[in-house]
């Protein structure tokens, strides 16, 4: 459970268990994939259906 530290009553500074920052961490890493991949639909690149690429990935790794 984090623990919030505030100063002049603003929210200042986060504790938390290592734990707890690397599933954040692991979290915001996903997020930002997510939105650079909108970003470039947005830019005109061409999406690619999941079941394509799932058929493709076990093409390729399990012939």
């Amino acid at each position: 459970e984090p623990i919030f530290i505030t100063k002049n009553g603003y929210s200042d500074l986060v504790v938390m268990s290592s734990e707890l920052y690397d599933k954040f961490a692991r979290m915001n890493h996903i997020d930002q994939a997510i939105f650079e991949s909108e970003q470039e639909i947005a830019n005109g690149a061409e999406a690619v259906d999941a079941e394509v690429v799932f058929a493709e990935l076990e093409k390729k790794h399990f012939g």
